[in-house]
């Protein structure tokens, strides 16, 4: 059973290998940009894309890594929404967007975080940056090392702001990959990327955000926009809808307005043509039998959740096939695999499920054999 169970794993985890499909390329979308992606958070599969990989300066779109450095310095107490940041002069003196901070001037990391999201303030980025790293320099370091982590082959990064900088660039997929992590791991984010009107300074200092998805498109969460001269005009855009959040980044469109024209065509694609569906098994899972255990049997279970991509009309055509073994001799580890259950769309293997068992099982000892026949004899008469 062990070695069953092996076989089982290895098979798992040779699966995981391999990154979802794209699928949908020919959505026949017709879009200003000139790249693009549509990304399903879970999952992470690609729905959609146009010229993906092409590298182009992606403005203050380049916040969503300096956003996801911070989350995870909070959430694992290395700093706190509360913590005080002393503003530098040379924080202070960052061009474009900004609130305007002034050299020793103090303001709490939550309060930045809400200058970065909402009105992508490049002064409270800096802060920020130097709050968590010592310098700019150091934590454009710690952004390139995390981009590598995700797979981010397209980027290179040069600040922590997007401001214009030759060499400073990324690619829709990139940005794609960054924004999943962010929204996927550090879901208190949308506290921030949902504002669409706010104030600081006691309300002496009004923002509203850049993106008017958030205020004018159903659904929307997120996540943020980007311009310059030379980027024109880009944005990693994010939206939820029963359940299912997707991720359109547009790249290099010529206006405003057909930034985010392209950015709703792409969600609107993608929520009009795909759902999650939540998988389960079509019975019970029924206890199996223990072979010389402290116990007669014990009660197998998912390893995981299974939620799945399909597309529109095809929830009905979701089934499983169960594999458990009969019995298993003790002594049966907690999570020790014990089968699978295999997912299929119309047909079509789509996932694999192990079936663990619930709780651990130790092996009678020579006593306690001969107590249990003792037990059974008595019980016989």
């Amino acid at each position: 059973m062990k070695r069953l169970s092996t076989i089982f794993l290895a098979v798992l985890l040779l699966a995981g290998l391999f990154p979802a499909a794209a699928v949908g390329e020919d959505a026949g979308l017709s879009l200003s940009c000139p790249s693009a992606i549509l990304m399903e958070k879970e999952t992470g599969t690609i729905l959609y894309e146009q010229d993906a990989h092409q590298k182009l300066e992606p403005a203050s779109v380049t916040k969503i890594m300096t956003l996801l450095l911070v989350m995870e310095a909070v959430d694992s107490g290395r700093i706190a929404l509360d913590d005080t940041v002393t503003v530098s002069a040379y924080a202070a003196g960052m061009g474009g967007s900004q609130v305007y901070l002034k050299e020793g001037e103090q303001m709490s990391v939550a309060e930045m975080i809400k200058c970065v999201t909402v009105v992508s303030g490049n002064d409270c980025a800096v802060a920020l940056a130097e709050h968590l790293a010592g310098s700019e320099g150091a934590f454009v370091s710690l952004m390139n090392q995390r981009a590598q982590e995700l797979g981010m082959a397209d980027t290179t990064f040069l600040n922590c702001t997007g401001l214009p900088a030759q060499g400073h660039q990324t690619s829709a997929h990139d940005i794609a990959l960054m924004s999943r992590e962010l929204i996927l791991n550090h879901p208190s984010i949308r506290e921030y990327t949902t504002i669409w009107m706010d104030s600081i300074r006691n309300g002496a200092f009004g923002l509203t955000n850049t993106n008017r998805l958030i205020r004018f498109y159903q659904g929307a969460t997120g996540l943020k926009t980007g311009s310059t001269d030379s980027a024109l005009y880009c944005m990693s855009a994010t939206a939820e809808r029963d359940g299912m959040e997707l991720i359109a980044v547009v790249m290099k469109a010529p206006t405003t307005a057909q930034r985010f024209d392209d950015a709703k065509a792409l969600l609107d694609y993608g929520f009009a043509n795909y759902a999650l569906v939540d998988v389960y098994p079509d019975a019970p899972l029924a206890p199996v039998d223990v072979l010389l255990g402290t116990v007669e049997q014990v009660q197998p279970q998912l390893n995981r959740d299974c939620r799945l991509l399909v597309r529109k009309g095809e929830e009905s055509q979701v089934t499983t096939q169960l594999t458990v073994a009969q019995d298993v001799e003790a002594p049966v580890d907690q999570g020790q695999i014990l089968g699978q259950m295999e997912v299929y769309v119309g047909g079509e293997l789509r996932d694999t499920i192990p079936i663990v068992s619930a709780q651990q099982v130790d092996r009678l000892t020579v006593p306690g054999i001969f107590g249990q026949l003792l037990r059974q004899l008595l019980m016989a008469r």
